[in-house]
């Protein structure tokens, strides 16, 4: 079972507390309307599926209700950082070594 840090909450909880909500940093196009159907696919369907470190959205549904994102490794299934939604993409090489700061 995965443990999971909700950075609203500031407390570790089980993984039934949390919903995945796929992944994180994924920029929406300005004019949606304006794209094509093909475009449109890309961005709505198509997600990476890295091997690592990936960048996941979740939302604390047995708590305060809120979206975060969180930096997941996909081999070792182990959460390294959790971080409100909205804060920026931490550097991945940062994570690996350990220097997380405040954020976790």
């Amino acid at each position: 079972m995965l443990l999971i840090r909700c950075p609203y909450c500031e407390e570790e909880r089980s993984e039934l507390e949390f919903r995945w909500a796929g992944e994180a940093h994924i920029a929406r196009p300005e004019n949606i309307s304006a794209i094509s159907d093909e475009e449109f696919a890309e961005y709505f369907f198509m997600r990476d599926n890295d091997k690592g470190m990936v960048f996941e959205r979740w939302r604390h549904i047995h708590g305060c209700g809120r979206f975060f994102n969180a930096a997941r490794h996909s081999v070792t299934d182990k959460i390294h950082l959790t971080y409100k939604a909205g804060e920026p993409k931490p550097d991945e090489a940062t994570i690996l070594a350990g220097h997380e700061g405040a954020a976790r």
